[in-house]
């Protein structure tokens, strides 16, 4: 039998013990029971938010005005209608709005002036890339929008906005992307206008909106206009008729270029840089 447990009816505690009171609970071995006076705390899930404050975040209203518009089903999350309210949803969850895609996030638009040695890319373990460069820009989850090779330079931009990035999906009524492009040889008349006329590669047509040798440079230096995403296609031609591409360098964005954007840094879009972007 434990020593300070006594007989029955024996070892009672007074409470007049130094430290103690009489109020003093006491657990088996005279060990005093620590009273929880607080409620427990509730642990929510941190990558969850309520539906209203989603909508609300976006900038289409209040969360009053969200709880209406979800009771009368006009959000859908990940392709579902949603009328209980305080449900909640994670940052990657698909919510729509009356059918359009909304995002809980500031709108961000970053100019990227990219260095070589970056791949274009948002997946980790491939090195240095270009969100190394953009990661102090903002805290909204920006994508770069097409591509430039890891040994290509030049403007990027980056944005969270899926409408501004839509537009540049499309190659015939896309936005207009400028290259300046330095090849191993002299680029020869007769395959300059080959690939102003288009041609096909294996069955497919190659076109592009504009090339022209640039003034005061040799041959080897010329312009280059394309609506695509991606510069795949710039070294599909070039490869195609025999030359090897030294240099790639995207110098302007439709209307925006990299004045004032030392290579490698990176600016936010102007309102009205971003206003002429969406009316392209």
């Amino acid at each position: 039998m434990n020593k300070n447990q006594g007989s029955k009816g024996k070892g009672k505690p007074s409470g007049r013990g130094k430290g103690n009171t009489r109020s003093t609970s006491y657990a088996r071995g005279n060990a005093p029971i620590k009273k929880n006076t607080q409620a427990p705390k509730k642990t929510g899930n941190p990558d969850e938010i309520r539906l209203n404050k989603y909508i609300a975040n976006s900038g289409i209203c209040s969360r009053r005005e969200a709880d209406e518009h979800i009771a009368i089903g006009l959000v859908t999350v990940n392709g579902k209608v949603i009328t209980e309210m305080g449900y909640k949803v994670k940052l990657a969850d698909e919510v729509k709005y009356d059918g359009s895609r909304i995002n809980p996030e500031k709108k961000a638009y970053v100019l990227l002036n990219k260095p070589k040695g970056f791949a274009t890319t948002t997946s980790e373990g491939k090195g240095r890339t270009v969100m190394d460069l953009v990661a102090n820009a903002t805290d909204s989850r920006i994508k770069p929008i097409g591509r430039l090779g890891r040994n290509s330079k030049g403007l990027l931009l980056f944005t969270n906005d899926d409408s501004v990035a839509k537009k540049f999906t499309n190659s015939k009524n896309g936005v207009a992307r400028l290259f300046h492009i330095e090849l191993d040889k002299n680029l020869i008349l007769e395959d300059l206008k080959k690939i102003q006329a288009g041609f096909k590669v294996e069955g497919k047509l190659i076109e592009v909106e504009e090339i022209s040798y640039i003034d005061g440079a040799s041959k080897k230096e010329i312009g280059l206009k394309i609506k695509n995403t991606g510069n795949t296609i710039i070294r599909t031609i070039f490869e195609y008729l025999k030359y090897e591409i030294v240099s790639l360098d995207c110098v302007a964005i439709g209307h925006l270029t990299k004045k004032d954007i030392p290579r490698g840094h990176w600016k936010h879009l102007t309102e009205q840089e971003l206003n002429t972007l969406k009316m392209l």
